[in-house]
């Protein structure tokens, strides 16, 4: 039996994405609790985070989620050779982690006490 090409697909979307996010945790996990940070650790923590990337190939996300974690993974690796210091990077690599997150966590839970629909039944 032969699979369709549907669920092949969806299988290596699957593993870009889950790629994706290993690299984003591992950069996120170096930078959060390293205690000296150096640009040549880093860089090199980036070299070995991308053998994983890039054994999957890339494919085209259309979920919005998916495709700031593709920005900021790419935010990530250009970050890599460059000359600012190191503190900055880790700075704006976990305020944009944080905000991916909270978009993330946005949708997921809501309250329904803020809903004064739900409770126009009780007057």
């Amino acid at each position: 039996m032969s699979a369709s090409k549907k669920i092949v697909e969806n299988s290596n979307r699957l593993r870009y994405v889950r790629a994706l996010e290993r690299f984003h945790k591992s950069i996120i996990s170096y930078l959060s609790n390293t205690k000296e940070l150096t640009n040549e650790g880093f860089s090199k923590k980036i070299e070995n985070a991308l053998k994983v990337l890039k054994r999957v190939e890339s494919i085209d996300l259309y979920k919005g989620d998916l495709q700031d974690l593709q920005k900021l993974v790419a935010k990530i690796i250009s970050y890599k050779d460059t000359q600012r210091e190191i503190d900055e990077i880790r700075d704006e690599i976990l305020y944009s982690s944080n905000q991916l997150d909270k978009n993330k966590n946005a949708r997921r839970y809501k309250k329904d006490k803020h809903i004064n629909s739900k409770y126009d039944e009780w007057e």
